[in-house]
Formats: C-alpha cells, structure tokens, sequence
C-alpha cells in the first residue's frame, strides 16, 4: 500500500470520527430535551408540544432550539414568555455546545442554587428575569469564564450580592433590578472591567454609598441605579466613565453637590439625577458634554441661576423643577432647535422668559408654573402646532392671551391660573378640539365665553372662575358631554342657567356662584347622577327650589343662599346625605322639614323671614296650638314622655349589668349628621336583625326612630380577641378622618371596656361578594353593572393612596369588603386592618414591616407572605385580584381551578390560547374570553373589547412583581380608557 493510500484512509477515517461524532451529538442533545421538557418543565400552554420524538432524532427543527449549521449542535434554548413553569431546569446545561439559556418572562420558582448552576459554566448567555425566584443569589464558580450576559432582575432574590459576582472576567451585561437585595452595593463590582449594561434599580439595598469603584468600568454605557437606597455623595470617579450613555440614579437619597467631574461622561445623552438630596448649584462642566439630550434634575435642592452655556446646550428634554433655582432664563434657551419638554416649575425663576421660546423647535410639554415670572406669555409656544401641556400658573404675568394659541390644535391641557392675564380669550382658543382641562381661575379677563366651546368635545375640567367675564353663558356649554367640573364662579355672567345643562350626565361639581344669573333653577335633573357639589350661591335666581333635587343620588353639597329664592324647602332634600347645605338669606317661607329641624342647620337657614320652626330658637316658632286643645295634647304627651323614660331607665339599668356586674356607660362619637340613642341601638342588636358575620363581629341592621336605616357593627367580645381594641381604633381613625363617594360612611362610634359598636350608612345590596356567590344574590350582575362597582372602587382605593395625608393602605380588599349601594355603586368599607404609611426618609430600606400576615387568602400579594412589607401596591394586587372575580364569577380560591391554583394563575393559563383557538371560540381578534367570562352574564350583554381591556389592567395588578404594577391612580386612568374604548363617539 502506497503512502499516499494510507493518507488518504487515514483522513476518511478522520472525517468518519467526526460525522459520528457530530451525529452522536445531535442525538445526545435530542435526548436531554426530552428529558428536561419531561421532567423539569411544566408547559401549561402547549408551547413545548412539538418537543416529540422523530425519526432523525433532531431537535433543531423545535420550538425554541437554536442549532449551528455546522456543528450540528444546540447553541441557543430560548423560551422568553412560554408560560413555562416549574424550578430551574439545570438540565438543559447538560448540552456542552449551548451558549445562550433564556428563560425570562415565565413561571420559574424556587431558589437558584449553586449546585443547579455548576453544569452551566460554558454559557455565554444566561436569562432569568421576569419569574418567580426566590430565596439567596447563587455563587459563581471560577469556571464562569465565558459568561457574557447575566439578568436576574424581577424576581425575589434576596441577601447580599455574592463576591463571585465581582469575579466573572468576561461579563458585559450584570442586570439584578427589582428584586429584594437587601445588602449594601459591593466595591467588588469595580473589577467586572468588561461591563457595557450595570443595573441595580428597585432594591430594598441597606443605605449606602454609590462605591467609588464603578470610575474603574470605563466601558460602561448604561448605569441604572434608581430606587436603590443610595445615600452621600456621587463619586468623583463617575467621570471617568467616558462611554457612558446613560446615567440614572434617580430617587436615592444622593446628598451634596453634583460633582465637577461629570463633565468627563463625554459620550453620555441622558443624565436621570431626579428625586434625590442633591445641593449647590449647576457645575458648569455639564456645558461640555455635547451630545446630552435628556437632563433631569428635578426634586432635588439645587440652586443659584441657569448658566448661560448650559442654556444654550441641545437639550430635548430638560426638567429643573422642584428645586431652588433663581434669575431670569438665558435667552439662548429659545435658540435650541431640540427642544421638546421644558419643566421648571416650583423655583424662584424671574423676570420675562425668552420672547423667541417655541420659535426654533417643536415645543410639547411647557411647564413654567409657580415661580415668578413677569411680563407677557411668549406669543411663539405653539409655532410648530405640537404644544400639549401649557402649565403657567401661580405666576405675575400679564397682558393678553397670546391669540397664536386660539390656532394651537395639539393643545390638550392648560393651566394658566393665578396671574394677572387680562383682556379677551380669542374666541376660537375655548373650541380647541384636543382639549381635556382647561384652568383659567383668578386672572383679569374679560369679555364672554365663545359659543365656539361646544368644539371642545373632549374637554373634562372648566374652571374660569375668578375672572371678570360677562353676558349669558352660551348654550353650546351642554355639548360638552365630558364635562366633570364646571366652575364660572366669581364672575360676572348674567341670564338665565342653561336648561340644558342638566344634559351633562358625567358632570360631578357645578359651581355657579357670585354671578348675576337670574330666572330658575334647572328641574329636570334626572341625568345628574354623578353630581356630588351644587353651588349656585349669591346669584340673583328666582322661583321655588326644585323638589327634583332630593333624588340626586350623590348630591352632598348644596349651595343655594343669597338668592331670591321663595316657596318651602321641600322635603324631598331631606333624602340627600349632605356634608353641606345653605338656602339662607332668600325669601323662603314655611315650616322647616324635620330633617333640617336642628342646630346643626340653623346657620344655613337664616336670612328667610318666613320660615319657622318649633324647635331651633334662631328662626320664628310656628303657629301654636290653640288653648282649648293645650290639655288634650300636653297632658297625653306628658304621660307619654313619662312612660318611655321609666321604659328607658329600666333597660339602661337592665344594659348596664352582665352576669350581675356593673357596666360603665358608652363613650359616644358622631362623625356624621345624625340623631340616635345608644340604647336604642344596643336594644337592636338581636338575631332577627343579624345581617352578616366576619372576623371582627357582628353585624346588624338597625333602623333609628328617625327612620334612618344604618348598619351596625359590635366587634366580638371574647377576651382572647386580643386584636378588638386596634380594629376599633384603626376603623375610627382612618373612616373619622376621610370623605369620599366610594368610602363607606362612619356616622357614630360606641365604646366602653367591654364592648365596641361601630354605626355605618347601610348598604341595600350587601357586598359585592355576595353579589357575585351569595344564594341570595338574585338577578345576576351585568357587566355594565360590574364596570361600574370596578371604577368606583377605584376611585376609593386611589383616594386612600393618593389623596390622603398620610397616605393609607387598607391591607383587605376584597369583594366581601366593596359595599354596594341600592344603585349597586361600590363602597369600600372594613377599615380594621388599614394602616397609615409614613415614609421616612432615614429609614429608606423599607415601608412599613408589620409582625404578621394580614389580609384574606387569594387576595395577598405574593411577596407579603414572606416579605411582611406592607406597600399600596399590596392593595393594587388585591384590587386586581377583585377585577378577575368580577370578571370571572368565581372566588379567588375556586375549588374548580384544581390544587395549587388561583385565579390569577387560572385567568393567565386561560388566557394564553393560540390565535388559532381565538378565532374558533369566536371572539374576534380577543383573547379565548369564552372560557373564563362568568356563564351568569349574558353573552348579548357582554363587550368583549371592554372586557379584556379590563382584564389587561387586572393582570398589571396582579403582577408576580410589586414594582410592575401600577398605582390605583393609573388603574382608575386605565379603568376610564377602557371604558371609552369601546364605545366611540
């Protein structure tokens, strides 16, 4: 055999080797898939079911797979988003030619231990964000060597960051945001010299420095450090990350000046420094990176003047509010092509803004307000046609209306109140056909209210009160069907009300007076059933007050004084549950209603020479009776009066002991208008009168010899109830102290050392939970009907959050805690458990810990359970929670949905069909909503668009992750959206 033959064989048997090879690979990497898919993974959804055994014994044709065309190998296991769930699936290491293992987005729980992680040393590409794990961050072994891209983040990892992080040469991307890491940010995060992408945001870190270490990552291009519990000063050592792009370290407690050194991030377009501590004034070196787009440095403390080349740089976005600046804007700030979002609201800016500001660039958010500035508005703000917000108030300027804003058609919402404008509004300015809310109150304008207003069709808020415009209000006022507030108060307008005012069936505050409107107040006010507030005070009205008014079902302040008002007061207004109520000082006559005959209300009736009353002393008696009939009322009466008190002291002897023990007296407190006995109300308290049962107490249904109906709770008495005293304290400091449409009402608290009664406004249609399960439900809830308690409570939650001061969490929501009322509007009500949030800055690490769990099952937050951390976004799960059961039909905990399942897991499993399966359940382009739409509601009735836009804001709420749900002010916003979506004008 000749040498060149046995080269030859030798080379095909080379080649043989490596085929074989090749092929033994494939296979073997075929079989561990089926492994892992068969032993490791859940696959609800059916994403993995082209994961079967096939003749070629290749997996490269699999969902997910990723082979190399000429290895033959798996390289890439990609399932982002498959529903998939189970632990961590180590297995899919076992493949030595994978380098890229993405599992975010899914159903990943348990803990990540560094034995699962040894097989997965030769990855180049690891992804895990978005899933359910929990416990420590795992150890790193040195055999990481080739790890390029490691992201942790939304889980509920916990602890400290381990040093093998610090020791993974080749990482370029180390993402371990929203989770629950609790250590400081370690120095050794220095040495990672390779890093592009470092992001640490949303942790509950110990407070700490930003560590000097992070100058050492020159490569860096994006630093994402926000809510993180930073503390001290930025390093110097931030300017030397010259590719840095972008810089956020926003809402920290960073303290001190902003270093000199920031002037090195010479490739940096966004710096995010908002929400921090930060002091002194703009270093000029900020002038010298060229290519900075985006400056926030909001809410912060920093001061002194705007510098002249900071001015002039290409801002698109520049935001300086909410700190302490001064002086006048540089002229060269209008010079700026770029451009777009000026916020500079809450400083001490003065003197005339650039006269050319809009003129060179597409100017669309314009915030100037609160400072004091002078001289006229700026006539070229909307010169591009792209202005949306135009935000002045609380300012000195003054002059007209510049009239290029009459042509400003992008324009959406303007506040301009608060200074010294004057002059006529250009007519076609109040018919802008974008605009939502519009706030002129407290200036100098004059002149009329163009009928060209009927235009703005989309227009929700109208306050031009405080101004000195004249003439009748036009009538194309009632084509604003959006309208919620309408004020005009304090001006001159004369004429007649619009009868067809009564037309806005969203409207909720109408405020009218100190005018000179004339004629009669509006009957038909049927379409006001959103109508909270009626001032039409110090006007010149006329005729009888409309009896109609008494069936306004949310109506609680009533304003009608200084008028000429004549006729009684009739008693259909005694049905109105009224925080407020004034018809004094008009010409009306008559006897007081009984349910105005008290002191409370004498005040708001003076001023009417005709009325009387038989009790209130400020107001003439009524005619007495005759003598000839005093003996045969008086003396009966008398004899009456007797009896009941002999009757009363009996049963208040009777009350005051138990089991032969003396009882102390109850200590009463009223928080509404109400008149009622103790005794009374005690002596109601029986079985027949047992209307519910929960955790706290008892409660009843009580009606008041007034005839009032209320509910009354008595909390359980039992001495081991050692929590009675805190659920009776948190209910009467939370519900005592607030007012809102969607609370429910606290009218009387009664306490004494053994007993505590709690006295609300009574709720024909009991809960919503036994709306939706009760056997006594009756005819079963529409889905207009749900839509409706949904925004209500809402509304409710938001208040808490958002409104109150100290913000409150109710720590219970549920459907057995939304109230409904006989026109089936939401109440939130059981406040036993509600606390208060007092963020304190110098303990920044948490919320508010509390020593146990607290709630109801299927509607805790997953973290609470573990964490004990008590935030609102606690309550947004819950809420979003109670929109699926509205949807749904079903209790959270279903015995239907099978073991280890809820709804929220139930809804998303069902909801994640094909569009193959869309389209056969026929549901147009919506998700399979046949399958999880409670069978009570009748499918002629539902809409399907509304509805999954509603189911799409009950799965943000109940995201696995707190810091991915939306506040209760964003559900409503997204609530409201939904609502409109699908019913077009």
């Amino acid at each position: 055999m000749t040498h060149l033959t046995l080269k030859a064989l030798l080379v095909q048997c080379v080649l043989l080797f490596w085929f074989f090879t090749l092929v033994n690979s494939i296979a073997g990497d075929y079989e561990i898939l089926l492994r892992v898919k068969n032993a490791q993974l859940e696959d609800p959804d059916g994403k993995l079911n082209d994961w079967v055994p096939n003749n070629d014994h290749s997996p490269c044709n699999w969902t997910g797979i990723t082979c190399d065309p000429e290895l033959h190998a798996v390289v890439s296991v990609s399932l982002s988003g498959y529903g998939i769930s189970g632990g961590f699936p180590s297995g899919f290491c076992r493949i030595r030619t994978l380098q890229n293992l993405s599992l975010d987005s899914n159903n990943i729980n348990g803990t990540l231990s560094s034995a699962a992680l040894s097989l997965c040393s030769h990855l180049r590409w690891m992804n895990l964000s978005n899933n359910l794990l929990v416990g420590g961050l795992p150890e790193f072994s040195p055999d990481f060597n080739e790890l390029q891209l490691l992201d942790l983040s939304s889980n509920n990892f916990s602890g400290d960051i381990p040093e093998s992080f610090g020791r993974l040469p080749a990482l370029k991307v180390l993402t371990l945001s929203a989770n629950l890491l609790s250590g400081r940010i370690p120095a050794f995060l220095g040495n990672l010299s390779e890093l592009t992408r470092f992001e640490l945001a949303i942790n509950p870190f110990k407070p700490g420095p930003l560590p000097s270490e992070i100058g050492n990552l020159s490569k860096l291009e994006n630093l994402f450090v926000p809510k993180a519990n930073l503390i001290g000063n930025i390093p110097s050592s931030i300017g030397n990350l010259v590719s840095l792009k972008n810089l956020d370290l926003s809402d920290n407690f960073l303290s001190g000046e902003i270093p000199k050194s920031i002037g090195g991030l010479r490739s940096v377009e966004q710096i995010e420094l908002f929400g921090n501590q930060l002091s002194g004034e703009l270093p000029e070196s900020l002038a010298n990176l060229s290519i900075l787009s985006n400056l926030d440095l909001s809410m912060n403390r920093v001061a002194g003047k705007l510098p002249e080349k900071i001015a002039a740089m290409g801002f698109s976005s520049l935001h300086l509010n909410d700190n302490f600046f001064e002086g006048e804007i540089p002229e060269s700030l209008a010079s700026n092509p770029n451009l777009e979002d000026l916020q500079l609201f809450n400083n001490s800016f003065s003197g005339n803004l650039p006269e050319n500001l809009g003129r060179n660039s597409d100017l669309t958010n314009f915030d100037v307000s609160t400072n004091k500035f002078t001289g006229e508005l700026p006539k070229y703000l909307c010169h591009r046609k792209k202005l949306s917000n135009f935000i002045t108030f609380s300012n000195r300027f003054s002059g007209n209306l510049p009239s290029t804003l009459s042509e400003c058609s992008s324009l959406s919402y303007v506040r301009i109140q608060n200074n010294e404008l004057s002059g006529e509004v250009p007519a076609n300015f109040w018919g802008l056909p974008l605009l939502t809310f519009l706030e002129m109150n407290d200036n100098r304008f004059e002149g009329s209210v163009s009928p060209s207003i009927s235009g703005a069709r989309e227009l929700c808020m109208f306050w031009i009160s405080g101004n000195n415009f004249s003439n009748e209000l036009p009538d194309s006022i009632c084509k604003l069907g959006e309208l919620v507030t309408l004020d005009v108060s304090k001006n001159q307008f004369s004429g007649g009300i619009p009868t067809c005012i009564t037309e806005l069936k969203k409207l909720q505050k109408l405020r009218m007076q100190d005018n000179m409107f004339s004629g009669k107040i509006p009957s038909s006010v049927t379409s006001w059933t959103d109508l909270t507030e009626l001032n039409l005070s110090r006007n010149q009205l006329t005729g009888d007050i409309p009896p109609e008014l008494g069936n306004l079902p949310v109506l609680t302040y009533l304003d009608i004084s200084g008028n000429s008002l004549t006729g009684q007061i009739p008693v259909e207004l005694t049905r109105l549950k009224l925080n407020e109520f004034n018809v004094s000082v008009n010409k009306l006559y008559g006897k007081v209603p009984t349910g105005f005959n008290q002191v409370l209300f004498a005040s708001s009736l003076l001023g009417n020479p005709d009325l009387c009353s038989p009790d209130l002393k400020a107001l003439p008696p009524c005619t007495k009776p005759k003598p000839g009939t005093l003996y045969v009322v008086v003396v009966p009466s008398i004899c009456v009066a007797l009896l009941l008190a002999s009757l009363l002291w009996y049963f208040r002897a009777k009350s005051q002991t138990f089991d032969g023990k003396p009882r102390g007296l109850y200590k009463v407190t009223t928080f509404q208008r109400i008149g009622f006995n103790e005794d009374e109300v005690f002596l109601s308290l029986t079985d027949e009168n047992q209307i519910g049962s929960g955790g706290s107490g008892r409660v009843y249904k009580v009606k008041l010899k007034t005839g009032q109906t209320v509910a009354v709770k008595k909390l359980w008495e039992r001495p081991q109830e050692s929590d009675t005293d805190s659920i009776f304290r948190s209910e009467v400091e939370t519900l005592g102290r607030i007012r809102h449409g969607n609370i429910v009402k606290l009218l009387f608290s009664c306490s004494r050392e053994d007993s505590r009664i709690l006295g609300y406004e009574y709720m024909k249609n009991g809960s919503l939970g036994d709306a939706l399960h009760g056997e006594k439900s009756g005819c079963p809830l529409d889905w207009l009907k749900r839509f409706t308690i949904a925004i209500g409570a809402a509304h409710g939650l938001a208040y808490l959050h958002h409104d109150c001061k100290p913000a409150i969490v109710h720590r219970d929501v549920k459907s057995n805690n939304i109230l409904l009322d006989e026109e089936f509007r939401a109440r939130v009500a059981d406040f036993g458990l509600a606390k208060t949030l007092h963020l304190d800055v110098e303990v920044a690490e948490e919320y508010f810990a509390m020593s146990r769990v607290a709630g109801s099952y299927g509607y805790i937050a997953p973290e609470y359970a573990y964490t004990l951390k008590v935030t609102e976004k606690s309550d947004v799960y819950s809420f979003g929670v109670v929109l699926l059961e509205l949807i749904t039909g079903r209790w959270p905990n279903d015995t239907s949905f099978g073991d280890s399942m809820d709804v929220v897991k139930w809804v998303t499993e069902a909801t994640l069909s094909s569009p193959k399966e869309e389209e056969e359940n026929g549901v147009g382009g919506c998700r399979d909503l046949g399958r999880i739409i409670d069978p009570m509601m009748s499918p002629c009735g539902c809409d399907y668009e509304e509805i999954e836009k509603v189911l799409n804001v009950a799965l943000l709420c109940t995201s696995s992750f707190p810091n991915n749900r939306p506040s209760m002010r964003k559900v409503v916003e997204l609530l409201v959206k939904a609502h409109k979506f699908s019913r077009p004008k």
